[in-house]
């Protein structure tokens, strides 16, 4: 793809992305290049996960887990309730039910998360997260029934090791409790939660479904806060501004990528989403952390296997 090409493509990219969001439910034509619309899109969908992560990292030190993802998707769903208020009677009982499935399965992805994390360490839940990668093709084969092609296996064959490169602790340990247990059912639900989106997203209001899916993670975090022990505190001004932040790129993220995977497969959109330990290694560094040589050669990886599953058929 020619350099003029990928600078046109990503100066039109945003006005193009809020005129689709915001006011069509149809795709999105763009003449064809290194990546589709949709891709496109969800690079930009990983790049600001990879920018929450160092975001939640400062405000898990003022409050409570489940406290913070009910007030973060909450503010979330908020936010799409107030856009899709003019269309809210046309709501449809298939855009319920999808934002209650995918509602339930993202909130039980960062529940079974938070609750690994009080036996094991931050490093080794995002190793064991990491093994959602693999999981999603062979997913996407059994309950689609969907064979990804050749070049998406190879593309798995680079980013899986490159994730796991990024994500490796100093100290892995080799005990399996109930921290790691909790952590590899975290990482088969968030495999579930990319090929479900595929099932659910065709022929949904994005707006709609999504704020649905917010209100219903939001209202559960809250549900499930006296269990976890944890009250309603006060909060300091820069974790509400923080929380009223992440909110609206929640809603952004739940939003494209829901309505770039109506069109992306999940296993190719998987590995779009193995970029974000990069990112956030890289966000991280420019906040003062540093990477190691296998970190940064495990970003090498994941972008080689990006490339590479890519690669179209030959005629």
């Amino acid at each position: 793809m020619a350099n003029r090409e990928i600078v046109q493509q990503t100066c039109i990219y945003p006005v193009r992305l809020a005129v689709m969001l915001f006011f069509s439910d149809k795709g999105v034509t763009m003449h064809k290049g290194l990546f589709s619309f949709e891709e496109w899109t969800l690079c930009f969908v990983t790049m600001l996960w990879g920018l929450t992560f160092l975001l939640i990292r400062f405000a898990m030190q003022e409050c409570g887990p489940f406290y913070f993802v009910g007030l973060r998707f909450g503010c979330a769903g908020l936010l799409l309730f107030c856009l899709s208020l003019p269309h809210l009677r046309q709501i449809t009982m298939r855009e319920l039910v999808s934002g209650i499935v995918i509602g339930v399965i993202v909130f039980l992805g960062f529940g079974l998360q938070t609750l690994g994390l009080v036996d094991i360490t931050a490093a080794k839940s995002a190793f064991i997260t990491a093994f959602y990668v693999p999981l999603v093709p062979i997913f996407e084969l059994l309950i689609l029934h969907h064979k990804p092609p050749r070049s998406v296996w190879l593309g798995m064959a680079f980013a899986f090791p490159g994730v796991l490169l990024v994500a490796w602790p100093d100290q892995l340990g080799l005990g399996f409790g109930r921290g790691e247990f909790a952590t590899m059912i975290c990482a088969v639900v968030f495999a579930l939660e990319i090929v479900f989106l595929s099932i659910f997203a065709p022929g949904c209001n994005v707006r709609r479904m999504v704020a649905v899916e917010a209100f219903v993670c939001s209202l559960l975090s809250f549900a499930v806060m006296p269990v976890a022990g944890e009250s309603i505190q006060p909060l300091p001004p820069w974790l509400i501004g923080c929380i009223l932040g992440l909110g609206l790129m929640t809603a952004v993220i739940q939003s494209l990528l829901t309505w770039a995977q109506k069109r992306v497969p999940p296993s190719r959109a998987t590995l779009i989403y193995a970029g974000e330990p990069v990112w956030a290694g890289l966000f991280g560094a420019l906040a003062g952390e540093s990477m190691g040589a296998l970190a940064l050669l495990g970003c090498v990886l994941v972008i080689l296997g990006t490339l590479v599953s890519n690669q179209k058929k030959s005629a």
